[in-house]
């Protein structure tokens, strides 16, 4: 029989950040699983936030939830996308985090009055908080963000460094993502970078078991993985290359042909079948080699030049294209741009538009054009959470007659707020964790398109807002034509919009980017590729 002694990975970076380590670990994850080991993953962050929720697209990129509620970095997404893996608050923490659960404990008296130190107080944190989220799985990869160097990264090395010795050096494998850079004018690849990085993991104590090393080249020599295995102390056959790929489904297949997986079932001594990739296959060839043509999706937001903002909601249009056999081209419309220069403009090349979350004030008058537009030219629509309340205040505006009509998000002083803070916010202070946050269920209304896209009665999605329709002005925006097709009937909120006169025109307050994966497109998502597929199919070639 298998042993159930749990099996800990580490991933570690060096030489320069945004590798692709979160991509590495869910790779390795997928190739795992995919072998039949039941697995989870967790993200150490290192900075002094307790969570990623007050941060700046722009400084951090997307915050990812989880069904329990919790913000955490986007990695988690990488994570559920690749594998059958559930997140949770378990397996996201950071440095302030860390911080703020030891300084708890010692303002309540429970080290006894002890001097209260990193060594061992905190990296007993941080070890506990991992064998929290291993609880029971066979295997727990361990990504440790920021790079090898960094101080801010010290107490969480420091802490895997022990681990290896609580667990057994037989249930602990570490493994080193490098930059292997090519210098053209040398016409060289150069593996110093990584001969130093491994030097500064080495004096903290970690040897890696495994190198991967990322690369533009399509392909090094053996010469060169034997340099780097002999002046890195690591066996020759564990020296591997993350080339750049032109799809990130194919990253797993690659690690999978040069025999990573391979490698780490016998490092740590685990009996597995093989790997049983024929799913990732078909997903890289309908994601490469689409037979239905391709359609043009523009994304109205404000943070178009920061693709990280949006990670998910890129990767679940192009698992609708894939759910099609469909090649989907984003194009990345700056909302503030819609409203110099009008919908027509940057829109008409499109087969649909999507309007996506965010907050402020900033650019939403180019957003309520794109839906105005979207509207009646009956260009496929989809409304994500801002989205959504984008909808709702054109609606009111141009077809019910209030012209003043906003959020009180964004005009505190409109006669017609029909988007207002929900109730449950009124009186709330703090920014982090206080959002309405994670899943809720939503009930569909029967013959509404959301229901026939679901294929279900009920369903759950995840949240991240403050404001809501009002419900004061939904008996109005009814009788007007817009049909509310979901609710949270135990809150009384709404959840879903849609109109019954257009092609495809669709808004949901929740995130359903959170719950796609490739081999499973959302159902919103797949349904509004299709409708894509169908306007470009009506217009003249």
């Amino acid at each position: 029989m298998r042993s159930r002694k749990t099996k800990f990975i580490f991933v570690t970076g060096g030489v320069v950040s945004s590798l692709g380590k979160g991509m590495a670990s869910a790779s390795m994850a997928a190739l795992l699983e995919n072998r039949g080991l039941d697995l989870t993953l967790v993200k150490l962050d290192p900075y002094i936030n307790v969570d990623p929720g007050t941060m700046s697209p722009f400084q951090h990129g997307e915050v990812y939830v989880t069904d329990d509620g919790a913000e955490t970095d986007l990695d988690l997404g990488h994570y559920e996308r690749f594998t059958n893996a559930k997140m949770s608050r378990l397996n996201n923490f950071t440095t302030g985090r860390v911080y703020h659960s030891v300084i708890q404990k010692e303002r309540r008296g429970e080290y006894l009055g002890k001097t209260v130190q990193v060594i061992p107080h905190i990296t007993d944190e941080i070890k506990a908080n991992i064998r929290a989220a291993a609880e029971g799985r066979e295997v727990v990869l361990v990504e440790v963000g920021g790079t090898v160097g960094d101080i801010e990264s010290l107490p969480f090395l420091e802490a895997i460094r022990q681990m290896r010795y609580d667990v057994g050096a037989g249930n602990a494998c570490y493994v080193h993502l490098t930059l292997l850079p090519y210098i053209a004018a040398a016409g060289e690849v150069k593996t110093k970078p990584t001969q130093h990085s491994v030097m500064k993991l080495r004096e903290i104590g970690i040897q890696p078991d495994i190198l991967i090393c990322r690369t533009d080249r399509p392909e090094i020599s053996q010469e060169m993985k034997d340099k780097i295995a002999m002046f890195c102390n690591v066996e020759p056959g564990n020296v591997f290359v993350s080339p750049d790929v032109a799809s990130i489904y194919m990253l797993p297949m690659e690690l999978h042909r040069q025999g990573l997986d391979e490698r780490l079932s016998e490092i740590m001594n685990i009996w597995t079948r093989g790997a049983r990739l024929e799913r990732w296959e078909g997903i890289v060839e309908k994601a490469m080699r689409p037979s239905k043509g391709e359609v043009k999706i523009a994304i109205v937001g404000k943070y178009v030049d920061l693709k990280e903002a949006y990670k998910s909601l890129n990767e679940s249009l192009l698992h609708g294209g894939i759910a099609n056999d469909v090649k989907v081209t984003l194009k990345y419309v700056d909302s503030q741009e819609v409203e110099a220069q009008g919908a027509q403009a940057l829109l008409s090349d499109c087969h649909a538009v999507l309007v996506p979350g965010g907050f402020g004030v900033r650019g939403t008058e180019g957003k309520i054009a794109a839906v105005k537009y979207a509207r009646e030219k009956k260009i496929p629509f989809f409304g994500i959470c801002l989205g959504l309340q984008m909808a709702v205040i054109e609606y009111a505006r141009h077809v019910l007659g209030l012209s003043q009509a906003n959020s009180l998000e964004f005009d505190e002083k409109t006669p017609d707020p029909v988007v207002s803070l929900m109730e449950s916010q009124q009186n709330v202070t703090d920014k982090g964790g206080t959002m309405r946050l994670g899943a809720y269920p939503c009930a569909l209304k029967a013959g509404s398109l959301a229901q026939k896209l679901y294929g279900a009665d009920l369903v759950s999605e995840r949240h991240r807002h403050r404001f809501e329709v009002n419900n004061a002005y939904r008996n109005r925006l009814q009788e007007a034509g817009l049909v509310f097709s979901g609710v949270n009937t135990e809150l009384n909120l709404v959840e879903m919009i849609e109109l019954t006169d257009h092609p495809h025109f669709i808004g949901c307050q929740f995130h359903p980017e959170f719950q796609s994966k490739p081999w499973a497109a959302h159902p919103l998502f797949s349904g509004f590729i299709r409708a894509a597929q169908q306007q470009r199919d009506l217009r003249p070639a």
